[in-house]
């Protein structure tokens, strides 16, 4: 026990050369959100003061009814869908196993562009009810899409696949003998889901709502079509209506008082239970094939998500292309393409390589300024992504300025714009906006491995950075892959801080949909909305079905 203890003393007061880093590369992804946050004080234009006390109780409002709203509907939706193509057998089960995740692949500005033109008084579904009808103007009642009602159900189509991404690998990694043991207790499928299985998921579950939740709080393309007032338009309403920058970085340190409110609830709420295997003995999960009726509710249960979320926008999307298109399309759109996946698929890279690496040393401190640093680090996705360009754009430039100045008065040498010229500005304003989209995945992954394996790794002379290399990187392909797809998925779509920190010529397809729509050419933008959904479309099947081969043991659950 004494020898025990003499050598625990000194593993846990020299911090590792793995954790440093970390805590470097945090501190280094939480400089904008640290320049966000010191607005707080600061006092505002007098203009903005008047108006605050008039706006802020909508802002507030409408805010919450999003969250809660999208709170439910992804919850329900990702989780019950998942549940479906883990445990059943059900006509189309194998396509919607991954075409449920294919809503991440279209921006929510674009459903929310498309579903308008489909259900507005003039769209067909409207015109066709009147002429089936015979109605008028004032004859019947239709929901108005344009609401804060009509901006939840955009959110919740769109974001239920990070909860359904999630909650599905959590399921697939479950055994069967805890569900077993369940049986054992007396409870039937129904209490078996609810008692067992998803609070073993809640970790993923929590995860996926947290990063649909923080997604909701930072849009503005849709809240700002659909004239809704949020956070997020009061920040560009105080950025550029009233010119009032210290205004605007205030309402975002709300914001990330909220997504931090929202996290540590959440943690708190599931205090110290812990959601890993106790045994290291796994059988893989029975299947269940369902006829008749059931198999009829189980397809539509997961083709109604499906439709509204990724089918019906993309046949809109189409039509327009097709017949009223960018006249431009062509090898500017492949230069475009390559300029998005080439920016996107770096972010995502470099994004998960530090969330591994901020969520593993939490993990082995456990507590002290790491977990800190890696909590404040994964706020910016809480936050407009023009806010993060500027909170990024103040210190890459004074590190650009300082290092030319450094190397001119040295060396004789001048290396201009370093960062801020360069795509690699681009790409730091994607890792601060989405670490939050890979953190959470991550850390619901590493919750699942038992801490036994970091006691034998250590037993055997492994040092942390080993361990996580042989032991847990292993074990976490799938929650690193769920991790990449989100990223790079939410980084095609990313348009603020692209659209400010791009270099010279350097244009991306969320650029050129936003230069169309702002100038009312919808159906000319429809090409390169379109084009962002079909680039997206491949790596996000191909890393989907990855993920459905990284279940333990490689197998099919047996019929």
């Amino acid at each position: 026990m004494s020898v025990e203890g003499s050598v625990a003393i000194p593993i846990r007061r020299r911090p590792s050369l793995l954790t440093l880093a970390a805590c470097v590369i945090g501190v280094a992804v939480a400089i904008p959100i640290l320049g966000v946050l010191a607005h707080l004080l600061q006092p505002s234009g007098a203009e903005w003061r008047d108006t605050a006390g008039i706006v802020l109780p909508g802002f507030l409002l409408n805010t919450a009814v999003l969250l809660i709203s999208v709170a439910i509907g992804t919850t329900v939706i990702g989780t019950g869908t998942a549940w479906l193509v883990v445990m059943c057998r059900f006509p189309g089960r194998k396509l919607f196993e991954w075409a449920l995740a294919l809503p991440l692949a279209v921006p929510a500005y674009v459903m929310a562009y498309t579903w308008t033109d489909l259900l507005q008084f003039a769209g067909p579904v409207q015109t066709a009810l009147r002429e089936a009808f015979g109605w008028g103007a004032r004859d019947y009642w239709f929901p108005e899409i344009r609401s804060v009602g009509g901006a939840a159900t955009m959110f919740v189509f769109v974001l239920y696949p990070y909860v359904y991404l999630l909650a599905r690998t959590a399921f697939i990694e479950q055994s069967v003998c805890a569900l077993d043991a369940g049986r054992i207790l007396g409870n039937g499928p129904w209490r078996n889901f609810t008692r067992v299985a998803l609070p073993l998921a809640r970790p993923a579950i929590a995860a996926g709502v947290a990063l649909a939740l923080m997604e909701t709080l930072a849009d503005f393309g849709t809240v700002a079509y659909f004239e809704v007032q949020t956070f997020t338009t009061g920040i560009y309403r105080a950025w550029f209506t009233y010119n009032d920058k210290v205004a605007a970085a205030q309402l975002a340190g709300l914001l990330l008082v909220f997504a931090l409110a929202l996290l540590v609830l959440e943690r708190r709420s599931r205090a110290d239970r812990r959601f890993h295997h106790t045994t290291p003995r796994y059988r893989p999960l029975p299947a269940h094939r369902l006829t008749g009726w059931r198999a009829l509710a189980a397809t539509l249960a997961c083709a109604i998500p499906l439709a509204i979320g990724f089918a019906i926008p993309a046949l809109v999307l189409l039509r327009f292309a097709l017949f009223s298109g960018d006249a431009q399309w062509g090898a500017r759109y492949v230069r475009l393409a390559l300029n998005s996946v080439t920016v996107a698929g770096l972010a995502a890279i470099v994004t998960v390589v530090v969330a591994l690496a901020l969520a593993y040393a939490a993990r082995i401190t456990r507590r002290g300024p790491t977990i800190w640093v890696a909590r404040l680090a994964g706020l910016g996705y809480a936050v407009p992504g023009i806010v993060i360009a500027v909170g990024v754009l103040a210190p890459v430039a004074a590190f650009d300025n300082a290092l030319d100045a450094w190397l001119r008065a040295n060396l004789g040498v001048s290396t201009g714009l370093l960062i801020t010229g360069t795509i690699a500005g681009v790409v730091y304003a994607l890792v601060v906006r989405f670490l939050a989209a890979a953190l959470q995945p991550v850390e619901a992954g590493l919750s699942k491995v038992t801490p036994n394996l970091d006691g034998a790794a250590r037993t055997l002379g492994a040092a942390p950075g080993e361990s996580l290399r042989r032991v847990h990187a292993p074990m976490l392909k799938g929650a690193l892959a769920t991790a990449g797809l989100i990223v790079f998925v939410d980084a095609m779509k990313e348009l603020p801080a692209t659209l400010m920190l791009r270099p010279f010529n350097f244009d991306t397809l969320a650029v050129q949909a936003y230069n169309l729509t702002r100038d009312e050419r919808l159906a000319e933008a429809s090409t390169a909305a379109l084009t962002i959904v079909a680039v997206g479309l491949l790596p996000l099947i191909v890393l989907t079905r990855t993920i459905l081969g990284a279940r333990p043991g490689n197998a099919e659950p047996p019929l």
